[in-house]
């Protein structure tokens, strides 16, 4: 019996990754780290920033996300996100932009503490990404 299922990736230019050989997923949710395998119960879910590992037979992906939701319902994983780049398409270039955008926002949006906690966590994973 297969363990694998589909995911699909779309962001608002378009169908950014249909896979249907997917065996794991792995998601920075608002509730931590969250995996997903086949037959996983229905969930919706929020992302924050961080990375999105996908496992397949043709190997492992990671892609860098700031925002999304999540939805696994019937072995068909949706995610819906705003930004999202592949890490190894990524350069140092643009990963010092990124990180520098994000420490500028840090500063405004001090008196906010939802905002500055995914700031941070932009931060963070950027910085573990150089």
């Amino acid at each position: 019996m297969s363990e694998q299922y589909k995911i699909e990736i779309v962001n608002p230019e378009k169908s950014f990754l249909i896979k249907d050989d997917v065996t794991e997923v792995v998601l920075p949710a608002f509730e931590g780290e969250m995996g997903i395998l086949k037959d996983h119960i229905p969930i919706i879910s929020f992302l924050k920033p961080g990375i999105i590992k996908i496992y397949s037979k043709s190997g492992q992906e990671n892609y860098y996300v700031e925002d999304g939701i999540v939805e696994f319902k019937n072995n068909n994983l949706s995610i819906l996100t705003s930004s999202i780049d592949n890490i190894k398409n990524m350069n140092k270039s643009k990963l010092q932009d990124l990180l520098k955008i994000a420490e500028q926002e840090v500063v405004k949006f001090e008196n906010n503490d939802q905002l500055k906690y995914l700031i941070d966590q932009k931060i963070d994973v950027l910085k573990s990404l150089n």
